[in-house]
């Protein structure tokens, strides 16, 4: 989308990047020491200025390599010490052994517990109480979830100090150090501006676009943190109206609505989006709490609204149907995927073997032109999505990751909707199809505690007739 204003151009200046020849010595002036258990609540904090001197190195440093080598050299050579580690549970196993009183057993695994702490925390813990570390340290990690997918940083340290800086930005961004802000058309320029460049799900096109979104029948809200005033972290998009909605063209069209809102025509809220803007707090589970606040608020402003519902895409849909496709075995002729009717009517449009027709045409999405293969393919192509959300699993829960998010916070899988995006997103995505996950309130915790524990998945008859109807008349 074009810029919304100028008042967010920004003059950049020219950085010297540094070498990584005194990588090491930074490192070990930066990082802490561990101080002895018997002085650990005495041991004063590291000097201020080393923790600057940390972060003016590594954003002076050049993104991609050669700041995952330096998140490398931290994670290797500054973790916990395992030989101690290994002589205090030693300690611990004995004291098991020998039946010690427990205040000594306790005593014992809270040392070996203090030295499994990497001296990397330590850092992590201080520059955390900085101004703007916390900010520093949400792009240190996004930094570093790039580097491991792109291979520039490996190994188990590398991982392991993942999994420490996902715990602390976990308790550093809980639900009590967050704020709900609502966006309006009020809202300054450059809160406007990153809602917009953040949008994951359906971008922004324009102003007026932008202006639809938070305007009549539209909310917008996000979170934002005390420490991180004004920022969005994550972002969620509501349209309030008289029914479930069953396609997003008419919540997110380009003209804006003049009419002022009639609290009359209000019985619904549907959420069509929801997007983080931060790579760096991925895992960090902030959209169940935004959905539970937000539902809070509308029920203040508007008591009326009975039902709860999301509109949502259906990512990875279009590439598992072509997986399919490509992995399926014939027997004289016949797809495995298709009723035998369903095959026929399909090569007789297309003129060629439905199967191997149809991938192609699902990959460059040339089947949205025939309105006639459009038709045949609405039974199928329901039931299969129905199979995709509801059978297809990764241990044991829902392979859609989006599915899998809501379900766990104890929503049901209600409705798939036919030609609900007919975007080329949409359609490359999902092939146009869309899914309502409804809240019923009174129902989320048990549901959510089903679908954690035992992994039943709340569903709908709609859905369940369909997935009813592919194991009918798919031989998979």
């Amino acid at each position: 989308m074009r810029r919304l204003g100028p008042c967010l151009a920004a003059s950049r200046r020219f950085v010297a990047r540094p070498g990584l020849a005194g990588m090491e010595e930074l490192l070990s002036r930066a990082v802490p020491p561990l101080a002895p258990y018997e002085t650990k609540e005495k041991a004063p904090p590291p000097p201020e200025p080393r923790s600057l001197e940390f972060m003016r190195f590594y954003r002076a440093l050049g993104s991609g390599a050669p700041r995952a080598e330096l998140l490398s050299r931290l994670a290797r050579d500054f973790g916990a010490e395992h030989g101690r580690v290994a002589e205090l549970s030693a300690k611990v196993l004995q004291a098991r052994q020998e039946q010690r009183e427990p205040g000594a057993l306790l005593q014992a695994e809270d040392r070996l517990r203090y030295y499994l702490s990497p001296r990397y925390r330590g850092l992590f813990q201080h520059l955390g109480r900085l101004e703007g570390g916390l900010r520093f340290l949400v792009e240190l990690r996004g930094d570093l979830l790039e580097a491991l997918a792109a291979r520039h940083a490996q190994g188990p340290h590398v991982r392991e100090m993942n999994g420490v800086l996902k715990r602390m930005l976990s308790e550093w961004f809980s639900t009590g150090f967050l704020n709900l802000e609502r966006v309006t058309w009020q809202s300054p320029c450059e809160v406007l501006q990153k809602i917009s460049d953040c949008e994951a799900v359906h971008p922004v096109r324009s102003w007026m676009d932008m202006k639809r979104r938070v305007g009549s029948y539209r909310r917008c809200y996000f979170f934002a943190h005390c420490a991180i005033p004004g920022e969005p972290l994550i972002v969620l998009h509501v349209a309030l109206t008289n029914e479930i909605s069953s396609n997003i063209q008419a919540i997110v069209k380009e003209v804006p609505s003049l009419e002022p809102e009639d609290v009359n025509k209000i019985t619904t809220a549907i959420f069509y989006s929801i997007s983080s803007t931060q790579q760096g707090l991925q895992g960090v589970e902030l959209g169940t709490h935004l959905i539970k606040r937000v539902v809070k608020e509308l029920q203040k402003e508007f008591p009326q609204i009975k039902a709860f519902s999301t509109l949502s895409p259906i990512p990875g849909f279009t590439k598992w149907l072509i997986g399919l496709l490509s992995s399926q075995t014939k027997e004289m002729g016949r797809s495995y995927v298709f009723s035998d009717s369903e095959s026929e009517e399909m090569s007789e449009i297309t003129g060629g073997p439905a199967t191997e027709t149809l991938k192609r045409l699902f990959a460059n999405n040339e089947w949205m032109r025939s309105e006639r293969l459009v038709k045949v393919l609405q039974q199928p192509l329901m039931r299969l999505c129905a199979w995709y959300l509801y059978g297809e699993k990764h241990r044991g829960y829902a392979l859609n990751q989006v599915a899998n998010f809501h379900l766990q916070n104890g929503a049901v899988l209600w409705r798939i909707n036919w030609m609900a995006d007919t975007s080329p997103r949409g359609i490359t995505a999902s092939c146009g199809m869309m899914v309502n996950y409804r809240y019923f309130l009174e129902d989320t915790a048990s549901n959510s505690a089903g679908y954690l524990g035992t992994k039943q998945m709340k569903s709908s008859e709609q859905v369940l007739s369909l997935v009813s109807q592919f194991q009918q008349n798919s031989k998979l």
